[in-house]
Formats: structure tokens, sequence, C-alpha cells
């Protein structure tokens, strides 16, 4: 999802200054800048302002929610917890539906529903990071991962 007025309320935690826009500049007083008081849109530092990750769990049921800048991407066990989310964000604030992700910040999303399997690619990353230091056509190596390894929940941490 999209959030369509995100941090434009927020208040800062530090002094930011800025250039006076364009079409606002003060006659006389061109040289002045203005100190801001709250974020405004496109402000690297509006999401240091927020907590990235929240989880809503009801019985089984839990739903995560990443907040990156104005983007939220939300994913959980359940789509009536899922649902019930969404609308009440929609209800809350402007946003936009931007259906089933297939990248989040630069890391590519497959689903294989018939599985029930969810991967996660770096390929496309990988792929310009090579191209910014000229090494396309390095050769590929092996993995210090053991390859086919199938994880559980028994695998994860307890705490």
């Amino acid at each position: 999802m999209d959030v369509k007025t995100a941090f434009l309320n927020e208040h800062l935690l530090e002094e930011i200054y800025m250039e006076q826009p364009e079409g606002f500049i003060s006659k006389n007083e061109e040289e002045k800048v203005c100190k801001l008081q709250r974020l405004i849109y496109g402000l690297k530092h509006a999401s240091r302002n927020e907590p990235c990750v929240y989880k809503k769990a009801s019985g089984s049921a839990v739903v995560f929610l990443v907040l990156h800048v104005d983007d939220i991407f939300m994913f959980g066990n359940d789509i009536c917890l899922l649902t019930s989310v969404k609308l009440w964000l929609s209800k809350t604030f402007s946003m936009k539906d931007l259906g089933n992700a297939s990248y989040i910040l630069g890391i590519k999303i497959y689903r294989d529903k018939s599985r029930k399997l969810i991967g996660l690619s770096q390929s496309l990353y990988l792929a310009k990071v090579l191209g910014i230091f000229y090494m396309e056509q390095s050769k590929k190596g092996y993995s210090l991962v053991r390859s086919g390894i199938h994880m559980s929940k028994i695998m994860s941490p307890r705490t």
C-alpha cells in the first residue's frame, strides 16, 4: 500500500533548515532560510521518526506491517485479519492499495501457491551492484550456504 500523505503532520526530532521555496521568497530576505517545524514529503529524515515494523495478533492470526518511507508492506497468516487492517488503514489515511507485492526494497518476491512457498531473490540488486563496479562479466561462485536446505519453525530462534 502507498500512503499518500505520509509524514506530513509528524514533528521533527532535530533541527532542519531549507532554502526558501520558489515563489515564496521574501523580498530583501533572499539569503534567509526556513526552519522546518514538521516533516515534508521527500525528506530523508522522515522514515527515521517512525517505528518501521508493527505486529497485530488476534488468537493464532497475525499480521505484520512494514513501513518504509511512504510504502506499507503487509503480510500475515489470515486473510480476514489482513483485510480488516487494510480497511482500517484506508479509512484512517489516504492510501492506495497496490495489490500483491512483487518487489520490496529491491528484493523480488516470488510465490508458488500450489506448493505454498514464498521466495526472495536479490538477483536484480546484485546485477545493479556489479554494473556500478563494471563487474557484469565476473564469474559466478558458490554460496557458503548449503543449497537445498529446508527450514522449519523449529529452527527459528525462541526469543
